[in-house]
């Protein structure tokens, strides 16, 4: 018989932080609205360790998704597993693997930083000498206003507790739905970077957002859902790749009146008599090409810059221009 020994059995990690399979949720007729098909059998995998984004127009399904995902909507059909728990067979654990940040700011005014988070550790079950009350509230930057009453704070400030309310119980999952909604550039920006040191740290990351630009330069993966179905979901590299369409800027010696005939076939701009626009599909085309003919023509180029496809297009082109001349997508 062999001796007892006093090692742990290594728990091994979910490849995935959160899986959907066949998710549907569907709301009951109300008055003379029929039921509504929030979310149409949801396929869904998010990678442990990501910094994944949540995309869709008004109406497309996010919110209905993560409410499920925090145990605040019942699912109608499929299944919901956050770090290998499902939600509806294991509530209780699949909750204690996540922290949500919601929309909306739900705090007590009367309440300081410190005491919200404390009562919130506690409400997990977190042992008074693991809570890490200081350590977060120096982490979002309001060290120094541990103790001033919430009503004092900032919009700004008042995100940032959020998402330190989220990690008091340190989850490995981390729900962000529209953190930075309504925040200035300057706090966005170092909410942006605090999001990453979690992430690094190891902390999964859903982020739902409507700035398109947030979900560029943030997030690793992104997934666009309309109409309560996923329409992509790939890693941005690849997602950007879909639109084969880039813009080759020339800044010219001298004054044109019209693009020169050596570019015909292509798709010329001419803004300025000095500034020639060429659109072209890399995949067909090339941008030498394009510097030879007008090399052949003798005009002469003082500077070239490259306009690039970027989340915008994929996203119009994925929704069916489901946003708002500010590229900014409505929240669901």
């Amino acid at each position: 018989m062999a001796a007892p020994t006093d090692t742990p059995t290594p728990v091994s990690l979910p490849a995935n932080a959160v899986e959907l399979r066949g998710l549907t949720k569907i709301y009951q007729p109300t008055g003379k609205a029929g039921p509504k098909h929030a979310l149409k059998g949801i396929d869904l995998a998010i990678p442990r360790g990501s910094l994944f984004g949540l995309l869709g127009p008004n109406g497309a399904g996010k919110s209905t998704m993560i409410n499920i995902l925090a145990g605040l909507v019942n699912k109608t059909g499929g299944t919901a597993t956050i770090w290998g728990h499902e939600v509806s067979e294991h509530p209780r654990r699949a909750r204690a693997s996540i922290g949500v940040v919601p929309q909306e700011l739900n705090m007590d005014p009367f309440f300081t930083p410190r005491e919200m988070l404390e009562l919130q550790a506690g409400l997990y079950g977190v042992p008074k000498k693991e809570r890490r009350t200081d350590e977060l509230l120096e982490a979002v930057g309001l060290a120094d206003k541990a103790d001033a009453h919430a009503r004092s704070l900032s919009g700004g400030m008042k995100r940032r507790l959020m998402v330190a309310k989220a990690m008091v119980h340190t989850p490995p999952v981390l729900i962000l739905d529209e953190p930075t909604a309504g925040v200035d550039v300057e706090l966005r920006r170092q909410l942006w970077e605090y999001v990453r040191t979690l992430n690094k740290s190891g902390t999964t990351v859903l982020l739902t957002t409507h700035y398109l630009q947030e979900a560029e330069e943030l997030c690793d993966t992104i997934a666009i859902i309309n109409h309560g179905q996923v329409v992509a979901c790939e890693p941005k590299t690849t997602l950007l790749r879909r639109v084969d369409n880039k813009a080759l800027c020339l800044t010219l010696e001298r004054d044109l009146t019209a693009p020169p005939p050596s570019l015909e076939g292509y798709t010329v701009e001419l803004p300025e008599p000095r500034r020639l626009v060429v659109r072209y599909q890399p995949s067909r085309q090339r941008a030498g090409a394009i510097l030879s003919a007008l090399a052949a023509s003798g005009i002469g180029i003082v500077d070239v810059t490259t306009e690039e496809s970027d989340l915008e297009d994929i996203f119009l082109q994925l929704t069916g221009g489901a946003h708002s001349d500010t590229g900014v997508i409505h929240a669901a």
